[in-house]
């Protein structure tokens, strides 16, 4: 049942790397552009899963339980990720689906991501990351503090986001001048005709439910993660341990092998290696987000559109603070870079 994981991150990979869905991006362009088109198109993903996996738990299926907040480490972690994810130009699974485009700069990243990963949480600074979780409060998610069923928040959200699409849908379309189709038919979408972002979403919003019970049927209680298995798979690379190769660790795996699929197949592959300051700050960046989605207990994948579909305080906080942390890395590195526009440039010796 273990290859299970390796197919759904096959199929995860292949979606994000042909639909473009990068998370810092939609993040970013909250900042920089003002514009919330992929944001929306994230959330789509999160109320697709939403609506799959309270089902589940309805059935049966998984049982989904309550956690402590560990709010502190949420905060601090969850700004620390989405601050480094601009330095590392991509979060833990957009890393993934670029390193399998041929982008050494995401490689540099990735290992150094999975490599903090693991020292936060087996590692060296695992006390550290243990004594930061270790402060929490009891109250745990949404519904259960209100007292109210669960679905209430699913039809609110599932709501608010089809509002959110219709009203980028009703904006005029620009669009760039298409390349002539060199396939037809099945090859020429998946591998050449241009993916809408939110029909691209509910496609991995769909992913992300059936990751629920197949995790569960190997004994992982649990639906997408990354960081975790990132970071087992460094340590089964060091210790050999082949306990640690779980149903996560083949996700990851499924996910690189499945970006690298479709970036061959749609012409989009080419080894492309960074100047020496990138690599600084992919190196930089990636040890950054192993350390943040370590104590946030989650990247954009775990806390931002898992947790965040089960109504956690956890994931939603954690979502708030990368957000930001990407505005405040944003600021620093592209808005204060931007050349002054003409009217407010001094000519040379006034």
């Amino acid at each position: 049942m273990l290859i299970s994981g390796l197919l759904v991150g096959l199929a995860l990979g292949f979606v994000m790397q042909r639909g473009r869905f990068c998370v810092t991006g939609a993040f970013r362009d909250v900042w920089v552009t003002r514009n919330t088109r992929w944001l929306t198109a994230f959330l789509v993903v999160v109320a697709v899963q939403s609506v799959g996996v309270f089902a589940l738990d309805a059935a049966g299926v998984i049982t989904l339980e309550a956690n402590a907040f560990p709010w502190l480490a949420t905060i601090v972690g969850g700004f620390i990720f989405g601050f480094a994810i601009v330095l590392a130009g991509g979060c833990a699974t957009g890393t993934y689906y670029r390193a399998g485009e041929g982008l050494v700069g995401s490689w540099l990243a990735l290992i150094s991501y999975a490599l903090f990963a693991a020292i936060m949480k087996t590692g060296p600074l695992a006390g550290f990351n243990t004594a930061m979780r270790s402060v929490t409060v009891e109250q745990s998610n949404f519904y259960s503090i209100l007292g109210v069923s669960p679905w209430l928040f699913v039809a609110v959200l599932v709501a608010a986001v089809a509002l959110a699409v219709r009203h980028h849908l009703a904006k005029p379309k620009f669009t760039m001048a298409a390349l002539p189709a060199s396939k037809t038919g099945l090859a020429h979408l998946l591998f050449e005709k241009p993916w809408n972002a939110f029909a691209t979403a509910v496609v991995i919003g769909l992913i992300a439910i059936a990751a629920w019970p197949l995790s569960w049927a190997t004994g992982r209680e649990d639906g997408l993660g990354i960081t975790t298995p990132s970071s087992k798979l460094v340590t089964y690379l060091v210790t050999g341990d082949a306990e640690l190769v779980d149903w996560g660790v083949y996700l990851v795996i499924g996910i690189l092998l499945g970006s690298f699929i479709a970036a061959k197949g749609s012409g989009e592959f080419r080894v492309r290696v960074p100047d020496a300051a990138t690599a600084v700050k992919s190196l930089g960046g990636g040890a950054l987000m192993g350390i943040g989605a370590a104590l946030a207990g989650g990247c954009t994948i775990g806390n931002a559109m898992v947790q965040t579909a089960q109504f956690t305080f956890q994931g939603w906080t954690a979502l708030i603070f990368m957000i930001l942390g990407t505005g405040v890395a944003a600021k620093l590195t592209i808005m204060n870079h931007r050349p002054a526009p003409a009217s407010a440039r001094v000519p040379v010796g006034v």
